[in-house]
C-alpha cells in the first residue's frame, strides 16, 4: 500500500503529468489557437447559416404575404410548380443567356483584351484607360443602372448617336432588352476582369515572351500557346467569381427593364423577386432562390475541382 501511495506521489510531481479527466497542454493550445476565430464563427451562423436554414425552411411551405393566417407545410410542391412553370423556365433560359453573353464571352473576353493593350499603351494612356474602367465598376448597381437607361432609352444617348451617324434608330429596351442588359453588365463589370488578368500578366517572365518573339512565333501564336497556358489559373478563377456574381444581378436589371418588356429580360433573380415580394408567394419565391443558390454552389464546386487538379 506504502508502495503505491510513493508511485502516485512520484507521477504527480513529474512534469507534464496530468490526472485523468484533466485537459491536456495540447488541447488547450489548440483552444487557445482557435479561440480568435469564435466571434467571426458566430457571425457567420447568425448572419449567414440562420438565415440560409429559414430560407429552406420557409421554401416547403405556402407562406405568403398578405391573405393567409398561418402557413402549412407543402413538401416538395414549390420545387414541383416550378419545374412545370413556363415562366420560370423562361427566366432559366434567360439567365443563362444573360451569363453567358456579358460574363463568359462580355467580361472574360474584354477583360483580358483591356489587359494585354495597357501592357504595351503609354503611362498615360494607362491611367485614363484604368480610372474610365475602374469608375464604372465603383458606382452603385443602382446608379450604373440609371446611367445604361439613359444610353439605351428611345430618346437616349445611343440613338442620338446613331441618328448623327445618319443610321436607324431603335428602342433597345423594347426590341433587344437582354442584350441592352448583358451590355451593361459588361460595362458595369469588366474592370474586375481586367484587373485579375493585369496582375496575371505581370507574373508572365519577360524572356519567355521574347524567345517566342525571336522563334518567329506571331501574337495569336504567343496568345495561344503561352499567355493564355500559363495564366489558366487565373482564368479559372475570373470565370467562377465573374459567373457566381452574374448571376446574382438584380438592381441592374430591374432598373433598367424591370424584366420586361413582357418577361424578355427576366432572369432568375428578377423573376423570383416579382414571385415572392409583388405576388406574395414568398414560399414559391424562396424555392427558386434556392434552385438558384444550388445552381451557384455546384457551379462553385465543380470550378473549385478544377483548379485544384491543376496544382
Amino acid at each position: 500500500m506504502t508502495g503505491v501511495l510513493a508511485r502516485t506521489a512520484a507521477r504527480a510531481r513529474t512534469p507534464g503529468a496530468r490526472t485523468p479527466g484533466a485537459p491536456s497542454a495540447g488541447f488547450r493550445t489548440r483552444l487557445l489557437r482557435w479561440s480568435p476565430l469564435v466571434p467571426a464563427t458566430v457571425l457567420l451562423l447568425l448572419f449567414l447559416v440562420g438565415p440560409i436554414g429559414y430560407c429552406v425552411l420557409i421554401a416547403f411551405t405556402d407562406t405568403q404575404l398578405t391573405g393567409q393566417e398561418s402557413a402549412s407545410f407543402v413538401g416538395l410542391a414549390n420545387f414541383r410548380r416550378a419545374v412545370g412553370d413556363p415562366a420560370f423556365r423562361n427566366a432559366v433560359v434567360l439567365t443563362l443567356v444573360f451569363t453567358v453573353l456579358s460574363s463568359l464571352v462580355g467580361q472574360n473576353t474584354l477583360g483580358l483584351a483591356l489587359a494585354g493593350l495597357m501592357r504595351r499603351a503609354s503611362r498615360p494612356v494607362r491611367s485614363l484607360t484604368g480610372a474610365m474602367v475602374i469608375t464604372a465598376w465603383v458606382l452603385p448597381e443602382i446608379v450604373a443602372g440609371f446611367l445604361l437607361y439613359t444610353f439605351f432609352e428611345r430618346r437616349g444617348t445611343l440613338n442620338a448617336l446613331l441618328e448623327w451617324l445618319q443610321l436607324p434608330a431603335q428602342n433597345w429596351l423594347f426590341t433587344l432588352p437582354i442584350m441592352a442588359v448583358s451590355f451593361a453588365n459588361v460595362w458595369r463589370g469588366t474592370a474586375f476582369s481586367m484587373l485579375i488578368y493585369s496582375a496575371a500578366l505581370a507574373g508572365i517572365p519577360q524572356e519567355v515572351t521574347e524567345s517566342a518573339e525571336v522563334d518567329g512565333a506571331g501574337g495569336l501564336r504567343r496568345l495561344w500557346h503561352i499567355t493564355l497556358p500559363m495564366i489558366r489559373r487565373s482564368i479559372g478563377t475570373n470565370l467562377m467569381l465573374n459567373t457566381l456574381q452574374t448571376l446574382s444581378v438584380f438592381g441592374l436589371i430591374w432598373v433598367m427593364t424591370r424584366g420586361g418588356p413582357g418577361n424578355r429580360s427576366q432572369t432568375l433573380p428578377v423573376f423570383m423577386y416579382d414571385q415572392a415580394f409583388l405576388k406574395s408567394l414568398i414560399g414559391y419565391g424562396t424555392a427558386v432562390a434556392l434552385l438558384l443558390l444550388l445552381v451557384g454552389a455546384l457551379f462553385s464546386v465543380v470550378c473549385l475541382r478544377l483548379l485544384r487538379e491543376e496544382v
